[in-house]
């Protein structure tokens, strides 16, 4: 059948709504999808604030994202006053090291909290969401990054899982997919 131009126009219609936004590319937000926690990253320091500093992620400078290090969720249990965990603050302008901690897609813009603690650096833990025990994102690690998003609307969420407890609540029937569960990543 040849190609209908008006057949065109009601097909991309109907993939608009009424102010002409295309909600299919809007439903799922994909410039992120290249950060996953555990990931290090270069990050420069945009601003301070009471809490922490806003930064930019290198190479995601176009992903219109928001990214920040809480400082005083990092630094808090440690016996420091508040002017020494001001002068923790890396210096406005600066590019450090950082490491992907949590990625929030719920809602644009993209939001992302970074980690410097040098322990986070070295190796990157966190609860795995099935079990609740630490589970290592850093590579050679134990974990699974799942993305899990809606056929019906936007957002997308993190799901952070040892090997072993996705593989678990995979159907017994599917033993294929069981096994790739446990060697994702690995060589």
């Amino acid at each position: 059948m040849p190609w209908d131009d008006q057949a065109s126009d009601e097909i991309q219609f109907s993939r608009t709504d009424a102010i002409g936004q295309n909600r299919l590319t809007d439903r799922f937000e994909t410039k992120s999808l290249a950060l996953m926690p555990g990931q290090k990253v270069r990050a420069t320091i945009l601003s301070h604030h009471r809490w922490g500093v806003l930064v930019e992620i290198a190479g995601h400078e176009d992903a219109g994202l928001s990214a920040s290090i809480d400082m005083i969720q990092q630094f808090s249990t440690a016996k420091i006053s508040y002017d020494e965990l001001l002068s923790r603050f890396p210096p406005i302008g600066s590019q450090i090291d950082a490491v992907i901690q949590h990625i929030n897609r719920w809602f644009p813009p993209v939001s992302v909290r970074l980690s410097i603690r040098p322990s986070d650096l070295e190796s990157f833990a966190w609860p795995c969401d099935f079990c609740g025990e630490q589970t290592t994102l850093s590579p050679g690690g134990d974990a699974l990054v799942l993305d899990s998003r809606s056929n019906d609307g936007p957002g997308s969420h993190t799901v952070i899982a040892h090997r072993h407890c996705l593989a678990e609540r995979i159907h017994s029937e599917a033993p294929g997919e069981r096994a790739r569960a446990l060697k994702i990543g690995k060589r």
